[in-house]
């Protein structure tokens, strides 16, 4: 992993997903966790003070780890058990249907093989339990999907991988989930180009 990758994209991310647009979404999509927990993109742990008391411990997996000096301060804040692990959301070493709550937030944009990871949530998912995300992704429209599909090369390089135009809830339903529920939207403090947001539930099929 270079230097870019492993010392600046994380502190790029940081930044940029730390202002208070982005957490009141945080808080919308976690506010339905509980019991234990899988994280995956769990990056430098900005969700961390948003988990509820429903939660009694939470598994991470993020295969930068770059991320870890950043992490450690909330891990250490939060009033939840943290297990850390740097690893690929593609193969995770758990235990088929362990997790009782699966959280993905503004993941599914960087991960190579994101459908070989929806098959990997799936499987660790407990049969009723829930897989709780937010991403960015494809816009409706075509004129954004343009502007999306000419950008995602140099977005990709910036930062981490990350796609402007992967279609979220295609990729979620193809890989045997069903929506509880489903909210797409611009954010409005974002670009459309990178603002197109998928917000939701769903469960094993």
């Amino acid at each position: 992993m270079s230097f870019y990758s492993r010392v600046i994209v994380p502190r790029v991310i940081n930044w940029t997903m730390s202002g208070p647009e982005v957490a009141a979404y945080r808080k919308q999509v976690l506010s339905e966790a509980k019991g234990e927990v899988l994280e995956i993109g769990f990056g430098t742990g900005l969700n961390l003070a948003y988990y509820p008391q429903t939660v009694q411990k939470i598994s991470t997996a993020d295969p930068n780890p770059g991320m870890n000096s950043l992490a450690l301060k909330n891990i250490e804040a939060s009033h939840i058990p943290v297990e850390y692990h740097i690893l690929s959301s593609e193969h995770l070493p758990f235990a088929n249907e362990q997790f009782d709550t699966i959280v993905s937030t503004w993941t599914l944009c960087s991960i190579a093989d994101v459908e070989q990871a929806l098959r990997e949530i799936r499987r660790v998912l407990k049969p009723d339990g829930r897989f709780l995300f937010i991403e960015h992704g494809l816009s409706p429209d075509a004129k954004v999907q343009v502007w999306q599909h000419r950008l995602t090369p140099l977005q990709k390089k910036l930062l981490g991988g990350c796609h402007l135009d992967r279609n979220i809830k295609q990729l979620i339903a193809d890989q045997g989930f069903h929506f509880e529920t489903l909210k797409e939207f611009y954010a409005p403090d974002f670009s459309k180009y990178g603002g197109y947001m998928y917000q939701g539930s769903a469960i094993r099929q």
